[in-house]
């Protein structure tokens, strides 16, 4: 990195945390503290629902995702916007109306407080989690291109998102999102025009996705009922769905976001301008992702784009091994891009029967290069267990950090960081709130006066924030970061949704029997998970009709069909 890559990320950086800072001071109470004055307007709001779902995670990922598995992954998002129009219809409407802080009261004022306890627990421990996650996931890929300290890194990220979240709470957490999202729409514009000013001067664009098409880059939609295949239309549409609809009408993290809204129609407008959006952002990161693909077949790709598992193999006992598959890796490398450039400078005088050919070749050599890739992976985990022969997310920032401008690696990584810190903010928000208001407020015996309660969420933050910074030291990567964030979510969410629908829509049953029934279904959904007996996006469905069965099985037969109704 040069000078200005360095002032333009510090720069950024600095200057989110301190407008933060700037904007949100003054919280005198829990309201202004926890529901950020209630004023915000639907453009806020529906760039910070998006801020929050977007995190660093996203932008090292996704287009990992995209290099290795194509452009399928958009269909988990096709339920997304279904779900913004029932939050819109049923969830912001109930919610305004209860003047409610969190989403978790709701379920005392319906059910009990066990109940209520139980929902925002599951809440904390799966969110949790998760924030630990989006902490850990630039720090990892940084420390690992870069060289810096893991450990250093984690904690840097952690403590600036945890000073302008400690310091102005909702308000400071909704104000950096329009900054952040500005950064990082900026910075993924950017690269891809850069990415596509690097191709051959013979490759255009159309070029460019007909070359990723017969990667098999370019399929889309898949429309089979394959439990095998975790990204189907159906999936999306169906799993995507439930799970789009706890994320958003459930969890705290994006609840808080429209609560803050000055009024219904603010916080629908905003949700409506989330759904609009969020599927073409995706589906342009992932095509991001296609083009850096494009671009490596017609330059210099690294065998594993890990560069500490490189190092890690090529210091061991199967060092020669591996630099025989560079060997192997270099010479299909090549043949595909003398193979792509003629198909480039030739296509328009090919006939049919010649494009099929240069297909069913490049598909041949696609294929022998990525059982090369998959062979190389064998040799690093034999080098060492604890070495991460996964490399999707890590091909995103090799090519920022090895063929972008100076100045612009700077800008990407601030979009990385950016996207780190807007999300974590969200999460340590929620977590505090929900720790706050569900449990430590809920269930204090004593009054405690506004300034009590104000000092409390400030420390309840800073304690989330120090114990996702300890996660994140503790984590390891997965097959891919954004699938673990969805997959921890997944686990959880399903059952959370069915707690609430039966709120909102099944008055005949009662508090006892949803608790034991979701309790069941969390113990059922665990199980099911372990034992791999279908993908994860599906265990959405499976949590939320479980525990809504359960709780209906649960109050037709018990004894008596009474209810004893905790207060």
């Amino acid at each position: 990195m040069q000078l200005i890559d360095w002032i333009i990320l510090t720069g950024t950086i600095a200057f989110i945390v301190w407008y933060g800072v700037y904007k949100s001071r003054g919280s005198k109470n829990v309201e202004d503290y926890i529901g950020g004055g209630k004023n915000a307007k639907w453009w806020t709001i529906g760039l910070s629902v998006m801020a929050t779902q977007a995190s660093a995670i996203t932008f090292l990922s996704t287009p990992g995702q995209a290099f290795h598995d194509g452009m399928g992954f958009v269909q988990f998002y096709f339920g997304l916007p279904i779900a913004m129009v029932i939050i819109c219809m049923v969830f912001i409407p109930i919610y305004h109306r209860l003047k409610v802080y969190t989403a978790y009261e709701y379920l005392e004022s319906r059910f009990d407080r066990k109940t209520r306890t139980l929902t925002a627990i599951l809440f904390l421990i799966q969110r949790g989690l998760a924030a630990g996650i989006t902490i850990f996931a630039p720090a990892i890929v940084l420390s690992a291109v870069l060289g810096w300290n893991l450990t250093s890194l984690t904690i840097i990220i952690g403590v600036l998102v945890i000073i302008y979240t400690v310091s102005g709470g909702t308000k400071a957490v909704s104000v950096t999102h329009k900054q952040q999202m500005a950064v990082i729409f900026t910075g993924m514009v950017v690269a891809f025009f850069i990415i596509l000013s690097y191709l051959p001067d013979s490759v255009g664009f159309t070029d460019a996705l007909e070359i990723a098409g017969t990667g098999g880059k370019m399929n889309i939609l898949d429309y089979s009922f394959d439990f095998e295949n975790r990204y189907t239309l159906w999936s999306g549409l169906i799993g995507g769905s439930f799970l789009a609809l706890s994320y958003f009408g459930t969890d705290q993290s994006q609840v808080q976001r429209y609560l803050t809204g000055a009024s219904v129609r603010e916080s629908q407008m905003g949700m409506i301008f989330n759904g609009l959006l969020k599927v073409p952002l995706q589906f342009f990161i992932l095509l991001v992702g296609v083009m850096v693909f494009v671009f490596y077949q017609f330059n210099t790709a690294p065998l594993n784009f890990n560069p500490a598992a490189t190092e890690t193999v090529l210091n061991s006992n199967y060092s020669e091994q591996y630099k025989d598959l560079m060997l192997e890796h270099e010479e299909v490398q090549l043949k595909k891009q003398r193979l792509g450039l003629n198909y480039a400078e030739t296509k328009s005088g090919m006939n049919p029967s010649e494009v099929a050919d240069f297909e069913r070749e490049y598909m041949s050599l696609d294929k022998e290069q990525n059982e090369i890739r998959e062979r190389a992976k064998i040799f690093i985990d034999a080098s060492d267990a604890e070495a991460e022969s996964n490399d999707k997310d890590y091909v995103f920032i090799h090519f920022i950090l090895n063929n972008l401008p100076k100045g612009f690696i700077g800008l990407l990584l601030a979009v990385i960081l950016s996207a780190a810190m807007s999300s974590t903010a969200s999460e340590l928000n929620a977590l505090a709130s929900t720790t706050v208001i569900d449990l430590y407020k809920r269930n204090h015996k004593e009054d405690k006066s506004e300034e009590h309660y104000l000092a409390a969420s400030k420390w309840f933050t800073l304690m989330w924030g120090i114990i996702a910074i300890a996660f994140a030291s503790l984590a390891d990567l997965f097959d891919n970061l954004i699938q673990l964030v969805n997959i921890i979510g997944s686990l959880f969410y399903g059952n959370v949704l069915g707690i609430f629908l039966l709120a909102f829509f099944i008055k005949y049953v009662k508090s006892n029997s949803v608790f034991i029934a979701a309790i069941i279904t969390q113990a059922i959904v665990l199980l099911v998970f372990k034992l791999e007996l279908m993908p994860y996006l599906w265990l959405n469905v499976l949590g939320c009709l479980l525990v809504i069965s359960l709780a209906l099985l649960l109050q037709t037969f018990k004894p008596n069909n009474s209810e004893l109704r905790e207060v």
